[in-house]
């Protein structure tokens, strides 16, 4: 909701799932903690601080597919990290409001660990 209302495109679980199957190149970025990440992140997800992030940590193609994801749809860190990518640059920028809690109920893959 709050990524809808930031003019923020969204995107589900399953077709997250699917991007990722069909080796679509896809940046997944997880703004939760690192404990979470360590406990369950979608596959090839990387962990990043939401509010403290550098356009180093992001690819350098403006145009790359970019997903924010925190914890579940009333979570706040994955639309405001996505609002920052937008305001430096990039195009392609999407929100998986469901965060890891949907992902975990629509019994997708994760992994886990360091």
């Amino acid at each position: 909701m709050f990524a809808r209302l930031m003019g923020l495109k969204t995107i589900s679980p399953d077709r997250l799932h699917q991007l990722v199957q069909s080796l679509e190149p896809v940046t997944i970025i997880d703004v939760n903690s690192r404990r979470s990440w360590m406990e369950a992140r979608v596959p090839g997800a990387s962990n990043l601080d939401p509010a403290a992030y550098k356009e180093s940590d992001l690819p350098p193609d403006k145009n790359a597919v970019l997903v924010f994801y925190c914890s579940n749809p009333m979570c706040r860190k994955a639309p405001n990290a996505a609002r920052r990518a937008k305001k430096i640059g990039y195009h392609n920028v999407h929100v998986m409001l469901a965060g890891i809690s949907g992902w975990l109920v629509a019994k997708l893959p994760t992994e886990s660990g360091g």
